[in-house]
């Protein structure tokens, strides 16, 4: 995505003045945090197939790319004490900070700073805060780590707008609607494109030719969640807790200003299982897509409820699995395409508060771990609707 540079520093510049949020008082420090937001480099060019070398690919060929990619932030906050307890996350002492949007953003559109997930990664400036605003105004400690959290909530009008334009047809749907986070792009089939290796197949009498090359998916998600006490890689070197990648929390420096980074990965809702980066794929969704009037292959979350995703088909056919990466090994012995819920029950009748009945509620489940901080922090996750924890 190409991006004027000297106006997004002057954009930047004038942000970071006018988004500043408290007061340095007398016994100030100058230690001040960014946030920001971020859907990494993912969410602005989406995903090519066959992918540049160390490239993120979808595992069965399809290349992916967003027109949208809107959520709304709210509630940005900082505790004492992140490290409260190693086998509870969630844990943390006296919250001393918060900035209260909610703030609408798109996180295909980018932003003037640069992200914190590596090259081409843009971020988008939320607000700078240089002291404890819940706690009488005093300045951050730099000798402590503070435990950063933040929400994503359902679309409203009083949302301020970051790189959404006033009255947006799509933010409008999503307030109608109460999605949380929307997905709107399209994605083509290119697993045979020059260059590609070969596909293979489970069953090589299954075929393929029948699935639509090109879908056009619009994926809205009712799941207000809250990120709680995330890893920081900023951190590194510093060694997590337990069997944690990063240490947790934020550290400030005085006289300086450290970031914060809302980030939002992109591929959670396509995994084959709740397990962390799991592969992502596309061929048990362009299954399910429907054509319109004018021979346009659409897909909404509508088409997957009731859809059984141990045992994925393509009409009445079961479908098998397709690999088209290299580094790629299906997961399962079993020759139909089926994803892995682990420790969750799928049960078709069961509490959704205990089990998961259908692909719908999987998506929504892991869609709703995707917020983290600084790119790759994984926070503790609370939801806020009908979800096994």
């Amino acid at each position: 995505m190409n991006r004027n540079v000297v106006l997004h520093a002057a954009l930047a510049a004038s942000l970071l003045g006018s988004l500043a949020c408290g007061s340095s008082g007398p016994t100030s420090n100058g230690a001040k945090i960014q946030f920001a937001a971020s859907g990494e480099v993912l969410a602005l060019g989406g995903y090519a197939y066959p992918p540049a070398a160390g490239g993120v690919a979808f595992a069965d060929g399809w290349e992916i790319h967003f027109t949208k990619l809107l959520t709304t932030i709210d509630k940005i906050t900082l505790s004492t004490n992140p490290d409260t307890s190693a086998s509870n996350q969630s844990l943390v002492g006296t919250t001393v900070a918060e900035l209260d949007g909610p703030w609408a953003i798109d996180l295909h559109a980018g932003g003037p700073l640069t992200g914190k997930g590596g090259t081409g990664e843009q971020a988008f400036p939320i607000a700078v805060l240089d002291n404890q605003n819940l706690n009488g105004n005093q300045p951050f400690d730099p000798t402590v780590r503070y435990a950063f959290g933040f929400d994503l909530v359902p679309a409203t009008a009083s949302a301020k707008l970051l790189q959404i334009q006033a009255n947006d047809p799509d933010y409008q749907d999503m307030i109608t609607n109460g999605y949380v986070v929307l997905y709107v792009g399209t994605a083509t089939w290119k697993g045979d494109a020059a260059g590609a290796p070969a596909c293979t197949s489970t069953n090589t009498a299954f075929d393929f030719t029948k699935l639509p090359r090109v879908v056009n998916f619009r994926l809205g998600f009712k799941t207000p969640t809250t990120y709680v006490n995330c890893q920081n890689p900023d951190n590194d070197p510093a060694k997590g807790l337990a069997t944690e990648a990063h240490q947790r929390g934020v550290q400030v420096k005085v006289n300086s200003t450290v970031v914060a980074q809302v980030t939002v990965h992109t591929d959670h809702p396509f995994w084959e299982s709740i397990v962390h980066d799991s592969p992502a794929h596309f061929d048990q969704l362009a299954a399910l897509a429907t054509q319109d009037a004018s021979g346009n292959f659409n897909l909404t979350m509508q088409q997957t409820v009731g859809v059984d995703y141990t045992a994925f088909k393509f009409g009445t056919q079961p479908l098998p699995w397709r690999k088209c990466l290299a580094s790629y090994t299906v997961p399962t012995p079993n020759p139909q395409m089926g994803f892995d819920s682990q420790t969750i029950p799928h049960n078709p009748a069961g509490n959704p508060a205990t089990s998961l009945r259908d692909y719908f509620d999987y998506m929504y489940y892991n869609q709703s771990t995707q917020g983290h901080l600084n790119s790759d922090g994984l926070c503790f996750v609370q939801r806020h609707y009908s979800s096994p924890p």
